[in-house]
């Protein structure tokens, strides 16, 4: 955030406590710091843990058949009951279009990923999806 108020001969940044809005002439996000990956290990249903506002999850590339739900948990004590969580598969498909993600249940540390293979084929591949929270108290 540009400095915004002199005090001298520094700068304060905006105070956004209390703030109705928040507005950007540029990008709105989390720092290198607050982002990290993780890759599941055994299966597509395996839980994996990360603990950042926003990531990367590199899953499994066990098989999928078509019209299939894969479920697994990201274990991730940022994640409280009130967050919203936002998912985008980015990479590891062979085609776009072949998967739906999205998350399907909340709660304080923890949130349920489904991934669904809408191609009409099985499918294997290691499907990368990006996730950040969206902290509300």
């Amino acid at each position: 955030m540009g400095n915004t108020k002199s005090i001298g001969v520094a700068f304060l940044d905006q105070d956004i406590i209390g703030s109705q809005y928040i507005l950007s002439d540029e990008q709105l996000g989390y720092t290198t710091a607050a982002q990290g990956s993780v890759t599941q290990l055994t299966s597509k249903t395996t839980a994996v843990t990360l603990n950042k506002s926003a990531g990367v999850i590199t899953m499994n590339n066990a098989s999928l058949t078509t019209a299939t739900n894969a479920t697994f948990t990201l274990n991730n004590s940022f994640i409280s009951s009130n967050d919203t969580i936002i998912l985008t598969i980015a990479g590891g498909q062979t085609t776009p279009g072949s998967y739906n993600v999205f998350a399907n249940a909340l709660g304080a540390g923890t949130v349920s990923i489904t991934l669904r293979n809408i191609s009409g084929g099985t499918l294997s591949e290691a499907i990368v999806i990006n996730f950040a929270i969206i902290h509300c108290q």
